[in-house]
């Protein structure tokens, strides 16, 4: 048995490849946590950032608001927030690299003729930070969904749906490539099938919510030719 049997809809024909962005196309995810770690130091609450990615990897800046109320036992400053996202934006725009083979995996994907798009909880800013910065922003053009283009980010549905509405295709025919817990609750409620990016672990974690784990973008373009092969 391959990892690709274990997925739900490979009996469907692939049509699209739906990619996260922080940790699977971007290594944002450090440059986050630090913006993050500083700025709950500022309000009284000391993480270190693998704290800080344990409790908020995948969550949008709104979810985290709660959390961090409910730890601090106080309202967060009003502009606190929009603070905190532009300190984001400006590390993002001097730092932001991509992750090891997420430009090839791309490139792949596209070489195989098949349909790919960005599906991220970042706002139309961070990513377009992101973006500029690896000289990529003409090639994701038209393809990048935001949480704040739906009611509902991730773990809820709506941005994997919004993204294969854009594309005319029905969720069984889409893949995801996720590496949060959200991103993965959000493909299973969609109907997806879920590739879970697992650099570092055995991506138990990503499995045990109904994702394949794999451990290196570079693998991208031959999982989806797999899959389609076995659709074909």
């Amino acid at each position: 048995m391959t990892p690709l049997d274990l997925m739900r809809n490979r009996g469907a024909l692939l049509r699209l490849v739906i990619f996260d962005c922080d940790g699977v196309i971007v290594d944002s995810e450090p440059l986050a946590n630090r913006v993050v770690v500083a700025e709950l130091g500022a309000l009284g609450w000391t993480m270190t950032s693998a704290e800080t990615e344990r409790l908020f990897l995948g969550m949008t800046f709104s979810d985290m608001v709660p959390v961090i109320e409910r730890r601090l036992g106080r309202p967060v400053p009003p502009a606190w927030h929009e603070a905190l996202k532009t300190r984001l934006i400006e590390v993002l725009t001097q730092e932001a690299k991509p992750i090891a083979g997420a430009l090839e995996a791309l490139k792949g994907v596209s070489a195989l003729g098949v349909p790919w798009r960005v599906a991220s909880n970042s706002s139309p800013e961070e990513m377009r930070a992101k973006f500029d910065r690896l000289g990529i922003a003409s090639v994701v053009a038209g393809r990048v969904h935001s949480h704040h283009d739906v009611a509902r980010g991730k773990p809820a549905p709506d941005l994997f749906l919004a993204a294969a509405a854009a594309e005319g295709v029905a969720p069984a025919e889409c893949v995801v490539i996720e590496d949060s817990l959200p991103g993965v609750r959000a493909a299973a409620a969609a109907g997806m099938d879920c590739l879970g990016y697992a650099p570092h672990s055995d991506g138990a974690a990503l499995r045990a919510l109904g994702a394949v784990p794999f451990q290196s973008m570079f693998d991208v373009p031959a999982l989806v030719a797999a899959a389609r092969r076995e659709t074909a």
